[in-house]
Formats: structure tokens, C-alpha cells, sequence
């Protein structure tokens, strides 16, 4: 969801943005009155979903295992030459899972990550265990070399408890890292434009982060 956000958000400011989505895997089970994470993606940039996320997979497993058990292997280096040949001003790259997730048994989603070399966002749940989560991702970007421009909070309530507030506070004080918040949002682009509007993306697409 905050992937899409930040597409229409920044398509909605002028700024011709696009999506991409390495793998997507549990097509099989879809979540009712939501579409699939790479469609959700391309309704926001406006693009086909079929390029937005190149390897689709029925199993909600494990990117390595749904193409094993689709009788094929991912290719790291496609996907990373098929995210830099997306043509738009800004490309906006939705994970699998967290960032040790394998899409091979030799690759993960951090080396894509670190093999593209763009700036890092991490969404991360506002309840509880959200602190151990966020702080273990954070450091396991940063070790890599990758670049953490903010973790964002999401979906964040209209109404955040004192738990909530204190997990914001102590990630952003212990992480070193901007902390930002995003609401429950609809799946109509227009609701994803106005969410991802009251981001700073402005910021993260500027310089380097410091930690």
C-alpha cells in the first residue's frame, strides 16, 4: 500500500512515476475487495500490471519455493535489468516481504535491493513488536550499504494509542532514522494520492540519508 501511495502521490504532483514489483506470489488465495499487490501498483502508475511485476506465482510462499514449484528458477539479473529499464522520472520498487526474504536460496531481496542501488523506505506495522521489526530491518539495511531514508508507519490510526506514539518515538530515537506515518487508505487511486500526498517523499528523493 505505500508503494502505491507514493506512485499516485507523486503522478498526482506531475511527476511521471511508475511501479515495479520484482515477484508477486499468492495470486492463488487473494485477499477479498483488494487486487493483487502488482495491481494495485499499476492501477497507481497507470501502466500494465503484467509490467510491473514480471514473475507472478499462484502459491503465497516464499518467491524461491513458488517457482521451484512452478518448475522454473528466478534469474536475479533479469529483474534487476528489467526495474532500470522502466522509463519514467521516478521508479518506485515494492519488496517481497521483508528484506531477508530469499528470491533464490542464494538471493534476497536486500541484494536486489543493493545490486539497484536506490534509496530505502520501509513500511513497518505501528502495534506491537514493531520496534524489534523495524530496528532489526533498519540494521540490516544499513550493514548491507543500503540507504534508509525513513521507516513509515502504516496503517496508521486517526487515533494512535500511547503504545503506538512511544513505538514511532523509540524507532525513530534507537534507529537514528525519520519516522513517518501512513493512514488506512482506500484502493481507489484517488484515496492513494491524497495518503501518500501527506509523506515528505520530497525529502527522500533528495541526498543522501543521515544516519
Amino acid at each position: 500500500m505505500l508503494a502505491a501511495a507514493l506512485v499516485a502521490a507523486l503522478r498526482a504532483a506531475g511527476v511521471d512515476a511508475a511501479a515495479f514489483k520484482p515477484v508477486v506470489t499468492g495470486l492463488d488465495e487473494p485477499e477479498p475487495g483488494r487486487p493483487a499487490d502488482h495491481e494495485l501498483l499499476a492501477a497507481a502508475a497507470a501502466r500494465p500490471a503484467t509490467e510491473v511485476a514480471p514473475l507472478r506465482f499462484g502459491p503465497p510462499v516464499s518467491p524461491h519455493l513458488a517457482a521451484e514449484l512452478a518448475g522454473t528458477a528466478i534469474e536475479p539479473g533479469s529483474l534487476v535489468a528489467a526495474a532500470r529499464a522502466v522509463q519514467a522520472e521516478a521508479v518506485v520498487v515494492e519488496g517481497v516481504g521483508g528484506l531477508l526474504v530469499p528470491l533464490t536460496l542464494g538471493y534476497t531481496v536486500r541484494d536486489f535491493a543493493l545490486d539497484l542501488g536506490w534509496p530505502l523506505v520501509i513500511a513497518a506495522r505501528p502495534g506491537l513488536g514493531t520496534i524489534n521489526h523495524s530496528l532489526l530491518t533498519v540494521e540490516a539495511a544499513r550493514a548491507a550499504g543500503l540507504d534508509v531514508r525513513a521507516v513509515v508507519l502504516t496503517p496508521w490510526p486517526q487515533r494512535p494509542s500511547a503504545m503506538q506514539r512511544s513505538n514511532a518515538e523509540a524507532i525513530r530515537q534507537l534507529g537514528r532514522v525519520e519516522v513517518a506515518a501512513l493512514p488506512e487508505v482506500g484502493i481507489e487511486v484517488a484515496q492513494l494520492a491524497l495518503a501518500g500526498a501527506t509523506l515528505p517523499y520530497e525529502r527522500w528523493l533528495r541526498g543522501r540519508a543521515s544516519p
